[in-house]
Protein backbone atom coordinates (compact mmCIF):
# COMPACT_ATOMS: atom_id res chain seq x y z
CA UNK A 1 0.00 0.00 0.00
CA UNK A 2 2.88 2.67 0.91
CA UNK A 3 4.56 1.32 -2.04
CA UNK A 4 1.33 2.20 -4.27
CA UNK A 5 1.10 5.56 -2.30
CA UNK A 6 4.86 6.29 -2.93
CA UNK A 7 4.13 5.58 -6.57
CA UNK A 8 1.32 7.82 -7.59
CA UNK A 9 2.93 10.83 -5.38
CA UNK A 10 6.44 10.64 -7.75
CA UNK A 11 4.04 10.23 -10.62
CA UNK A 12 2.12 13.23 -10.00
CA UNK A 13 5.11 15.00 -9.83
CA UNK A 14 6.37 14.30 -12.67
CA UNK A 15 3.24 14.93 -14.58
CA UNK A 16 3.19 18.99 -12.93
CA UNK A 17 6.87 19.06 -13.73
CA UNK A 18 6.72 17.71 -17.34
CA UNK A 19 3.40 19.76 -18.24
CA UNK A 20 3.23 22.86 -16.63
CA UNK A 21 5.80 24.51 -18.41
CA UNK A 22 3.77 24.08 -21.91
CA UNK A 23 0.60 25.09 -19.93
CA UNK A 24 1.88 28.26 -18.87
CA UNK A 25 3.56 28.77 -22.54
CA UNK A 26 -0.20 28.55 -23.92
CA UNK A 27 -1.54 30.91 -21.48
CA UNK A 28 0.96 33.62 -22.59
CA UNK A 29 -0.69 36.18 -24.96
CA UNK A 30 0.88 35.69 -28.37
CA UNK A 31 2.46 38.57 -30.51
CA UNK A 32 -0.14 39.85 -33.32
CA UNK A 33 0.94 38.73 -36.88
CA UNK A 34 1.34 41.54 -38.97
CA UNK A 35 -0.40 40.47 -42.47
CA UNK A 36 1.64 43.41 -44.08
CA UNK A 37 5.67 42.10 -43.02
CA UNK A 38 4.80 38.10 -43.82
CA UNK A 39 5.95 38.42 -47.16
CA UNK A 40 8.86 41.01 -46.91
CA UNK A 41 9.76 38.28 -44.12
CA UNK A 42 9.96 35.97 -46.57
CA UNK A 43 11.92 37.67 -49.63
CA UNK A 44 13.85 40.45 -48.53
CA UNK A 45 15.01 41.64 -51.63
CA UNK A 46 11.52 41.93 -53.18
CA UNK A 47 10.35 45.29 -53.93
CA UNK A 48 7.04 45.17 -53.68
CA UNK A 49 4.02 45.94 -56.55
CA UNK A 50 0.86 48.16 -55.32
CA UNK A 51 -2.25 45.72 -53.79
CA UNK A 52 -4.91 46.24 -56.48
CA UNK A 53 -8.62 46.00 -56.33
CA UNK A 54 -7.96 43.35 -58.14
CA UNK A 55 -5.87 41.18 -56.01
CA UNK A 56 -8.09 42.23 -53.66
CA UNK A 57 -10.66 39.76 -54.17
CA UNK A 58 -8.98 36.98 -53.16
CA UNK A 59 -9.17 37.89 -49.48
CA UNK A 60 -11.58 38.20 -47.10
CA UNK A 61 -14.43 40.91 -47.89
CA UNK A 62 -13.23 43.82 -45.38
CA UNK A 63 -16.92 45.70 -43.71
CA UNK A 64 -15.94 49.82 -43.99
CA UNK A 65 -13.56 51.82 -44.88
CA UNK A 66 -10.72 54.31 -43.12
CA UNK A 67 -10.84 58.30 -43.84
CA UNK A 68 -7.70 59.64 -43.56
CA UNK A 69 -7.49 63.67 -42.74
CA UNK A 70 -4.66 66.09 -42.99
CA UNK A 71 -4.41 68.24 -39.81
CA UNK A 72 -1.28 70.56 -40.91
CA UNK A 73 2.76 70.31 -41.04
CA UNK A 74 3.18 66.00 -40.45
CA UNK A 75 -0.28 65.12 -38.69
CA UNK A 76 -3.00 62.99 -40.17
CA UNK A 77 -5.87 61.94 -38.36
CA UNK A 78 -6.83 58.36 -38.81
CA UNK A 79 -10.08 57.18 -38.57
CA UNK A 80 -10.76 53.50 -38.27
CA UNK A 81 -14.32 51.35 -38.82
CA UNK A 82 -14.08 50.38 -35.21
CA UNK A 83 -14.19 53.67 -34.30
CA UNK A 84 -10.56 54.01 -33.07
CA UNK A 85 -9.02 57.38 -33.93
CA UNK A 86 -4.82 58.09 -34.45
CA UNK A 87 -3.37 61.22 -34.65
CA UNK A 88 0.11 61.33 -36.42
CA UNK A 89 3.33 63.44 -35.14
CA UNK A 90 1.19 65.03 -32.87
CA UNK A 91 2.23 68.07 -31.54
CA UNK A 92 -0.86 69.50 -29.91
CA UNK A 93 -1.13 72.44 -32.38
CA UNK A 94 -3.09 70.59 -35.20
CA UNK A 95 -5.20 68.59 -32.73
CA UNK A 96 -9.01 67.16 -34.01
CA UNK A 97 -12.32 68.19 -32.55
CA UNK A 98 -12.19 65.65 -30.14
CA UNK A 99 -8.98 64.01 -28.49
CA UNK A 100 -7.71 61.29 -30.69
CA UNK A 101 -7.71 57.65 -29.04
CA UNK A 102 -3.59 56.95 -30.24
CA UNK A 103 -1.36 59.31 -31.17
CA UNK A 104 2.63 58.78 -32.32
CA UNK A 105 5.26 61.26 -31.94
CA UNK A 106 8.49 61.71 -33.51
CA UNK A 107 11.84 64.19 -31.81
CA UNK A 108 13.22 65.45 -34.87
CA UNK A 109 11.60 68.74 -33.79
CA UNK A 110 8.93 70.14 -31.36
CA UNK A 111 6.56 70.32 -33.98
CA UNK A 112 6.31 66.52 -34.37
CA UNK A 113 5.88 65.67 -30.50
CA UNK A 114 4.92 67.45 -27.04
CA UNK A 115 5.67 66.61 -23.95
CA UNK A 116 2.51 67.70 -22.55
CA UNK A 117 -0.41 65.45 -24.40
CA UNK A 118 -3.77 66.19 -23.63
CA UNK A 119 -4.47 63.49 -20.58
CA UNK A 120 -7.59 62.39 -22.66
CA UNK A 121 -5.49 60.54 -25.19
CA UNK A 122 -5.48 56.75 -24.04
CA UNK A 123 -2.32 56.12 -25.86
CA UNK A 124 0.81 57.62 -26.69
CA UNK A 125 3.56 56.49 -28.53
CA UNK A 126 6.82 58.23 -28.73
CA UNK A 127 9.06 57.36 -31.42
CA UNK A 128 11.97 57.28 -30.18
CA UNK A 129 13.27 55.29 -26.85
CA UNK A 130 12.50 56.76 -23.64
CA UNK A 131 14.91 54.19 -21.80
CA UNK A 132 18.25 54.71 -24.41
CA UNK A 133 16.91 51.58 -25.99
CA UNK A 134 15.52 51.65 -29.65
CA UNK A 135 11.34 52.16 -29.23
CA UNK A 136 9.79 49.12 -30.05
CA UNK A 137 6.09 49.49 -30.47
CA UNK A 138 3.84 46.30 -31.47
CA UNK A 139 -0.03 46.34 -30.15
CA UNK A 140 -3.81 46.50 -30.59
CA UNK A 141 -6.27 49.04 -29.79
CA UNK A 142 -9.78 48.39 -31.24
CA UNK A 143 -9.55 47.33 -34.60
CA UNK A 144 -5.84 48.50 -35.36
CA UNK A 145 -2.64 47.17 -34.61
CA UNK A 146 0.05 50.05 -34.59
CA UNK A 147 4.15 48.66 -34.67
CA UNK A 148 7.14 50.74 -35.98
CA UNK A 149 10.27 50.61 -38.05
CA UNK A 150 13.15 52.80 -36.38
CA UNK A 151 15.58 54.94 -38.01
CA UNK A 152 18.20 57.87 -37.87
CA UNK A 153 17.82 61.56 -37.27
CA UNK A 154 20.22 64.27 -37.50
CA UNK A 155 21.78 65.49 -34.11
CA UNK A 156 23.10 68.52 -35.24
CA UNK A 157 25.79 69.48 -38.35
CA UNK A 158 26.63 65.80 -39.73
CA UNK A 159 26.12 63.61 -36.77
CA UNK A 160 23.04 61.02 -36.73
CA UNK A 161 21.17 60.38 -33.98
CA UNK A 162 20.70 56.39 -34.13
CA UNK A 163 16.75 55.57 -34.02
CA UNK A 164 15.71 58.90 -33.30
CA UNK A 165 12.62 58.52 -35.79
CA UNK A 166 9.84 55.74 -36.15
CA UNK A 167 8.22 55.15 -39.09
CA UNK A 168 4.63 54.13 -37.48
CA UNK A 169 2.98 51.93 -39.28
CA UNK A 170 -0.82 51.24 -38.85
CA UNK A 171 -2.88 47.31 -40.34
CA UNK A 172 -6.44 48.70 -40.46
CA UNK A 173 -9.38 47.20 -42.25
CA UNK A 174 -6.62 45.12 -44.18
CA UNK A 175 -4.71 47.99 -45.00
CA UNK A 176 -1.25 48.83 -44.76
CA UNK A 177 -0.84 52.30 -44.07
CA UNK A 178 2.66 54.04 -43.26
CA UNK A 179 3.89 57.23 -41.85
CA UNK A 180 7.49 58.45 -42.52
CA UNK A 181 8.02 60.74 -39.86
CA UNK A 182 10.50 62.85 -40.07
CA UNK A 183 12.97 60.10 -42.36
CA UNK A 184 16.51 61.77 -42.85
CA UNK A 185 18.34 59.39 -45.04
CA UNK A 186 17.49 56.66 -47.46
CA UNK A 187 16.43 52.91 -46.40
CA UNK A 188 18.44 50.03 -46.65
CA UNK A 189 16.77 46.68 -47.52
CA UNK A 190 16.50 45.41 -43.87
CA UNK A 191 14.44 48.16 -43.42
CA UNK A 192 12.07 47.09 -46.37
CA UNK A 193 11.81 44.02 -44.95
CA UNK A 194 10.72 45.44 -41.71
CA UNK A 195 8.07 47.56 -43.41
CA UNK A 196 6.91 44.75 -45.61
CA UNK A 197 3.66 45.96 -47.84
CA UNK A 198 2.43 49.40 -47.38
CA UNK A 199 -1.11 50.45 -49.42
CA UNK A 200 -0.87 53.97 -48.14
CA UNK A 201 2.11 56.06 -47.53
CA UNK A 202 2.25 59.10 -45.79
CA UNK A 203 5.94 61.06 -47.30
CA UNK A 204 7.23 64.34 -46.17
CA UNK A 205 7.82 66.71 -49.34
CA UNK A 206 9.85 69.53 -48.09
CA UNK A 207 12.89 68.98 -50.16
CA UNK A 208 15.55 69.05 -47.52
CA UNK A 209 14.61 69.58 -44.48
CA UNK A 210 13.60 65.83 -44.12
CA UNK A 211 15.44 64.41 -47.20
CA UNK A 212 15.95 66.29 -50.93
CA UNK A 213 13.26 64.78 -53.82
CA UNK A 214 15.12 62.57 -54.97
CA UNK A 215 16.26 60.47 -52.16
CA UNK A 216 12.53 60.59 -50.66
CA UNK A 217 11.35 59.87 -54.34
CA UNK A 218 13.72 56.44 -54.41
CA UNK A 219 12.21 55.61 -51.26
CA UNK A 220 8.43 55.96 -52.13
CA UNK A 221 9.39 54.25 -55.95
CA UNK A 222 10.85 51.17 -53.71
CA UNK A 223 7.91 51.07 -51.13
CA UNK A 224 4.94 51.05 -54.27
CA UNK A 225 1.93 51.97 -52.54
CA UNK A 226 -1.10 52.46 -54.16
CA UNK A 227 -1.85 56.10 -52.33
CA UNK A 228 0.82 57.90 -51.79
CA UNK A 229 -0.03 61.36 -49.44
CA UNK A 230 2.23 64.02 -48.74
CA UNK A 231 2.99 66.30 -45.74
CA UNK A 232 5.60 68.30 -44.25
CA UNK A 233 5.62 70.57 -46.97
CA UNK A 234 8.19 73.42 -46.82
CA UNK A 235 10.03 75.41 -49.05
CA UNK A 236 9.96 73.98 -52.64
CA UNK A 237 6.52 73.83 -54.24
CA UNK A 238 4.98 70.69 -54.56
CA UNK A 239 5.65 70.23 -58.09
CA UNK A 240 9.46 69.62 -56.84
CA UNK A 241 8.25 66.35 -55.48
CA UNK A 242 5.73 65.56 -58.55
CA UNK A 243 8.44 65.93 -61.22
CA UNK A 244 10.58 62.82 -59.30
CA UNK A 245 7.88 60.81 -60.70
CA UNK A 246 6.56 59.69 -64.61
CA UNK A 247 3.43 58.06 -65.77
CA UNK A 248 3.85 55.02 -63.79
CA UNK A 249 2.38 57.39 -61.81
CA UNK A 250 -1.26 59.72 -61.70
CA UNK A 251 -0.96 62.82 -60.19
CA UNK A 252 -4.33 64.60 -58.53
CA UNK A 253 -5.01 67.63 -56.24
CA UNK A 254 -7.76 66.69 -53.79
CA UNK A 255 -10.97 68.95 -53.06
CA UNK A 256 -11.01 68.16 -49.49
CA UNK A 257 -8.61 67.53 -46.60
CA UNK A 258 -9.66 64.41 -45.93
CA UNK A 259 -9.70 60.89 -48.17
CA UNK A 260 -12.08 57.54 -47.83
CA UNK A 261 -10.51 54.70 -48.96
CA UNK A 262 -10.68 50.62 -48.37
CA UNK A 263 -9.09 47.62 -49.73
CA UNK A 264 -11.20 47.24 -52.82
CA UNK A 265 -10.76 51.27 -53.68
CA UNK A 266 -7.27 51.68 -53.83
CA UNK A 267 -6.14 52.57 -56.76
CA UNK A 268 -4.83 50.34 -59.60
CA UNK A 269 -2.06 52.90 -60.90
CA UNK A 270 0.14 54.72 -57.53
CA UNK A 271 -1.28 58.06 -57.16
CA UNK A 272 -0.03 60.59 -55.63
CA UNK A 273 -2.96 62.91 -54.01
CA UNK A 274 -2.79 66.05 -52.45
CA UNK A 275 -5.12 66.50 -50.06
CA UNK A 276 -5.91 70.28 -49.22
CA UNK A 277 -4.00 72.14 -46.87
CA UNK A 278 -0.64 70.65 -47.83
Amino acid sequence: MMLRYLFYTFATIWLIHTFWPSVARAQQQPQHASQCQAIAEALPQATFASFTPAAATTKRTVVGEVTISYLGHSTFLIETPGGVSIATDYNGWFAPATPPTVVTMNKAHSSHYTLAPDPAIKTVLHGWGDNGAPARHDLVVGDAFIRNVTTDIRAGGAAMEHDGNSIFIFEVADLCIGHLGHLHHELDDSHYRQIGRLDILMVPVDGGLTMGAESMSRVVSRLRSSLILPMHRRGPPIDAFLDMFGDDYDKRFADSASVKVSLRSLPSKPLIYILQGV
